[in-house]
């Protein structure tokens, strides 16, 4: 009786024995499977970010309180934090001293990499010279050409001649070559300076296009001053004397669209330079004088620039020097469009905006699909 009972106890305790022994044996191979997908998924991605560890970056940008800066950095901090990196931004908003400041702030904290966007002084190669040193990737943007010479620092740009080329043809072809124009510009920041040179070259090759003024500053009120600038010139000319107005920043565009709205003088024209989503509004408005913007996509940019700061950080190959392809948009082409444009969809009406590869790396995407979850 006891050898009975003993084997009806043993049976149920050995099957259950064997079904924890099981769950067991299930539970480690999925904890080895899980294990192996984990070392699958970086199998491809440098050392450098296969342990999850990420880096540390640090956007810093002269100029601000503009739509563009905040594309610029939104793009940065958004392909940053993609990657499983930590992403802090600051604008200077135009005072030299607090860039500077800033960058040697962050010199003593603890940061992997680096975006220095609108350096446009001796101090910023300086300053980017001591970030190399102490060991920082470094990618600098729209700032003074001496940053490509750094060994291993990158410096991007706007193509800011095809920019300028891009809305001066226009320009030129639309007044078949003849028109008296009007130029908002600003001296001292390298884009400037670029998109000057082709400003020159126009003028010397077309001597039916001919220059009666030019305003430009950079201030946290850029579009505010050149809406008063360009609403007192209207005044010193009648209507029929101005044909144009070339804007090489979207500010100046802006307080200049403003000005000839409020002014009446639709007879004006102007063809500018870069885009966002309240120069879009703006093109937008029924009967406004903005008629051609040329651009890239300032989210983009940003992106691009933290894909190199990737790179760099990976041990990767970058170039010294790289520019952002631009596009020509027009107003025709936002009317036309079924609905309401702005930067989101623009996409949808510039074929191939806001749209690029460029040095996005398999092992990114494979972060991004990692830090996605």
């Amino acid at each position: 009786m006891k050898k009975g009972l003993l084997r009806r106890t043993l049976v149920p305790v050995l099957g259950l024995g064997l079904l924890l022994t099981g769950c067991s044996a299930e539970s480690n191979a999925s904890d080895e499977k899980e294990q192996g997908s984990e070392e699958v998924s970086f199998e491809n991605v440098p050392e450098r970010f296969a342990n999850g560890e990420g880096a540390n970056i640090k956007v810093i940008r002269k100029i601000g309180g503009d739509d563009h800066t905040a594309q610029f950095l939104a793009g940065a901090k958004e392909e940053g934090e993609s990657l499983g990196f930590n992403v802090d931004v600051f604008t200077a908003n135009g005072d030299s001293a607090r860039f500077h400041d800033a960058i040697a702030q962050a010199l003593e904290e603890d940061f992997d990499g680096f975006i220095i966007s609108h350096g446009d002084d001796a101090a910023t190669v300086d300053s980017v010279q001591a970030l190399v040193e102490k060991g920082k990737s470094v990618v600098t943007f729209d700032s003074v050409g001496e940053l490509a010479d750094i060994e291993g620092v990158t410096l991007t740009s706007q193509d800011d001649e095809a920019l300028a080329q891009l809305a001066l043809d226009q320009l030129v072809e639309d007044h078949k070559g003849e028109a008296n124009i009007v130029y908002l510009w600003v001296d001292g920041f390298p884009p400037m300076v670029r998109r000057n040179n082709v400003y020159q070259e126009v003028l010397a090759s077309q001597p039916g296009i001919q220059e009666l003024e030019r305003f430009g500053v950079a201030t946290a009120d850029t579009s505010v001053q050149t809406q008063n600038a360009v609403s007192a010139m209207l005044t010193k000319y009648p209507e029929g004397e101005i044909d144009a107005i070339f804007a090489t920043w979207d500010a100046f565009a802006i307080g200049a669209a403003r000005a000839i709205k409020e002014a009446g003088r639709d007879e004006i024209k102007i063809y500018g330079i870069d885009v966002s989503n309240a120069d879009l509004q703006e093109i937008q408005e029924e009967d406004n004088p903005w008629k051609y913007t040329a651009a890239v996509d300032p989210k983009l940019i940003g992106a691009v620039n933290m894909r190199l700061v990737a790179k760099k950080l990976a041990g990767e190959e970058t170039p010294d020097t790289y520019d952002l392809e631009a596009s020509l948009i027009s107003q025709d082409q936002l009317l036309q469009a079924d609905e309401a444009v702005n930067m989101v969809n623009l996409a949808n009406t510039v074929e191939g905006w806001g749209q690029s590869t460029v040095f996005e790396e398999d092992w990114m995407k494979v972060l991004k699909e990692h830090y996605s979850k």
